[in-house]
């Protein structure tokens, strides 16, 4: 991928990512071939400011856990109430850098596959 067209995606998605992460980013996309370039604006990520609103609407439900891909946690958030909102409340801390983290796999899954 072309050093212009890398920047573009960071400028783009950046928010989707820590931010030590993204020079790791910018270095597996400048060694991504052409033909997956142009398919890596089809990845859908998910914006932690969305997850982190939906954490505080509907934590204790463990929504915010579904969307991000944690069935798991999320079934047990749900017949725990959110832990008796003990565990809500440390998603609200925790939830943002656990979207970022997911983006990252699927991004890694992506250059990977």
């Amino acid at each position: 991928m072309e050093q212009q067209k890398a920047d573009m995606f960071l400028m783009m998605n950046s928010k989707y990512f820590d931010s030590n992460h993204l020079y790791a980013v910018k270095e597996q996309l400048l060694e991504l071939d052409d033909s997956k370039a142009s398919l890596l604006s089809t990845i859908q990520f998910k914006d932690p400011t969305v997850v982190l609103i939906v954490s505080l609407l509907a934590g204790t439900l463990g929504i915010d856990r579904f969307m991000i891909g944690d069935t798991g946690i999320g079934i047990a958030k749900l017949l725990t109430c959110g832990g008796l909102g003990i565990w809500a409340i440390i998603d609200l801390f925790m939830i943002m850098g656990a979207t970022r983290d997911k983006n990252m796999q699927t991004l890694q899954n992506f250059i990977n596959s």
